[in-house]
């Protein structure tokens, strides 16, 4: 494989050493062309052809870059860097700023938020825990687990340990619950590969085993995929799918990906802070300490990466000792068997529930895949999974399953609504030169007025190497375009009454209708907030804001609407 890109790259030098050549010849034909305007006629055929000559050398060159890029990840995240690039990725160069930051936590799968103990990734190097717990035995529990991967041990990973065994037990609670079905499907994954099961910890810290979580940067799922990476590793995305969404094929994806990254580094440790920021940005390190041991390139990472090997020690030995610190698996709602089926034809999960009796949150969080709950099986082929118990059912109704209210559940205008809606990706596009908005904003199907509404623009001008939100389609995230209103006071879970007399803010119109701003507290449910407004259920609220359960966070604005 290495003497093959080495041919590729040499070819592509080739090709541009000819391309320069190419160009001097015009320029030159062009200075003979002012010094002897007898010749313009034979120079300006001249000229045609040496331009026919460049563009068939571009060609070549774009051919052959595309083979390095299939065959080579290192390299396309090289030419990426070294062009540019179009969109910022988590194998590009990051601005890590807290803006896109990916915080540890994330909204709770289940719809749970443990608040008071969201301690944000990037505000650890602050902070310095203590406890009972002596150095010793921590030493000797990570030297028992005998991982294949070294763990290394200092005051820094001590704070991590800490964290993860002492100062979160509800949220690790949560967290080992869902374990007991995401891990075996993680140490299958790596096993098939040949990687150390230990990576599993990794889902931990990215996602908390969300596999909803969508960071502040636009990376989703429980292995937290940004677009460009996901697409460059299969994973299929469309205006009905996000295969970064689905556990199974996004732990493939990641194995696959560090597979590759420790292949460029020979060191677990690094592929795992590349996993993070990037190899690009490891290599730098690494060029600029020096050094290939994590330990003496710590300094030279990024600020959140220099915390992701720590964090990665610490989730690891609270996966393996949390008894020991008191901590119990939180009881989940999931199968402890489920059944796979092949579907080849447009199904909706609610046919499934209401001919099967499978229920419906159930059939939504084994196939959070399908983000409008459709499964598009007549484009291509699609797995759907079930619980076991429900397998027999599946069978015998399988025949009418498809045909049970179509016509209300394939809606031709819901249908055409979601196809042409875009998928909604948030993108963070970087300036290229040539660039403006209108074609930035045909390539992403939107329009310029979106583009400068989302970046606050004054006028058309952008300049190269600025950086631009957007969303794929238009469909971003609903925001009222008027000052938000104070939002209601939070009230007591225990006190009902108090909130059914919670103090609404004033009443406002957009072209949606009428609504309410309310400002989301912690603790905060679209479940919860909907019992404020009679009249007002949790998915209308949802479908107003145009956003699922996944997006809700205290602070955050949303729409509340009148009486639907």
């Amino acid at each position: 494989m290495k003497t093959q890109n080495m041919k590729i790259y040499r070819i592509i030098a080739v090709a541009s050493a000819a391309a320069f050549i190419a160009l001097s010849s015009i320029a030159q034909a062009n200075a003979a062309e002012r010094k002897d305007s007898g010749k313009k006629v034979r120079l300006k055929t001249e000229n045609a052809l040496l331009k026919a000559e460049l563009d068939s050398l571009k060609a070549e060159i774009l051919k052959y870059q595309e083979e390095l890029r299939r065959t080579d990840s290192i390299a396309n995240e090289l030419l990426n860097y070294y062009e540019g690039g179009q969109e910022d990725t988590e194998t590009a160069e990051i601005i890590y700023t807290a803006e896109v930051s990916d915080s540890l936590l994330n909204i709770w799968y289940a719809q749970k938020l443990v608040s008071e103990e969201s301690l944000d990734m990037e505000g650890m190097d602050t902070l310095s825990f203590s406890s009972d717990v002596p150095d010793s035995v921590y030493i000797q529990r990570i030297n028992q687990m005998n991982s294949f991967i070294t763990l290394p041990y200092n005051d820094i990973v001590k704070n991590y340990i800490i964290r993860y065994s002492e100062k979160m037990p509800a949220t690790m609670g949560k967290i080992l619950g869902l374990s007991e079905y995401y891990m075996p499907i993680f140490q299958e994954t790596f096993d098939r590969y040949g990687l150390p099961e230990e990576l599993k910890a990794m889902a931990v810290i990215e996602s908390a085993l969300n596999p909803l979580a969508v960071s502040r940067a636009g990376a989703k799922g429980m292995w937290q995929f940004m677009y460009q990476t996901a697409k460059m590793y299969g994973l299929h995305i469309d205006s009905f799918v996000d295969e970064r969404l689905d556990p199974v094929k996004s732990a493939d994806a990641a194995a696959r990906y560090l597979q590759d990254a420790y292949e460029i580094f020979g060191d677990w440790n690094l592929a795992i802070a590349s996993y993070n920021c990037g190899a690009g940005n490891v290599n730098k390190a690494i060029r600029r300490s020096g050094s290939r041991k994590f330990w003496d390139l710590w300094p030279f990472l990024p600020r959140e990466t220099r915390g992701y090997g720590p964090a990665f020690v610490g989730a690891l030995y609270t996966l393996k000792f949390h008894k020991e610190h008191g901590i119990k698996p939180e009881t989940i709602q999931m199968p402890p068997v489920v059944d796979t089926f092949h579907i080849n034809k447009m199904l909706h999960l609610k046919q499934v529930s209401e001919l099967t009796g499978a229920p419906l949150e159930e059939l939504k969080n084994l196939n959070p895949q399908y983000k409008h709950e459709i499964i598009p099986g007549n484009e291509r082929e699609y797995i759907l999974r079930i619980p076991y118990t429900y397998s027999g059912a599946f069978i015998d109704c399988e025949d009418s399953l498809y045909t049970h209210k179509a016509d209300i559940y394939f809606n031709p205008t819901t249908i055409k609504k979601i196809k042409d809606g875009g998928d909604g990706e948030r993108i963070v596009y970087r300036v290229k030169n040539g660039d403006y908005l209108g074609r930035i904003a045909t390539k992403y199907r939107v329009s310029v007025n979106q583009i400068k509404r989302w970046n606050n623009l004054k006028s058309n001008n952008i300049r190269v190497g600025q950086r631009l939100i957007i969303y794929r389609g238009g469909k971003a995230p609903a925001a009222s375009s008027q000052k938000p209103a104070a939002g209601t006071q939070s009230t007591s879970e225990a006190n009902p009454a108090a909130k059914s007399s919670a103090p609404k803010a004033p009443i406002q119109t957009s072209s949606d209708g009428e609504y309410t701003i309310y400002t989301v507290k912690s603790g905060d449910s679209f479940y919860s907030i909907a019992k404020n407004y009679p009249g007002v259920s949790a998915q209308n609220i949802m479908d107003f804001n145009g956003i699922d359960s996944s997006k809700i966070r205290p602070g955050m604005k949303i729409k509340i609407p009148s009486k639907m």
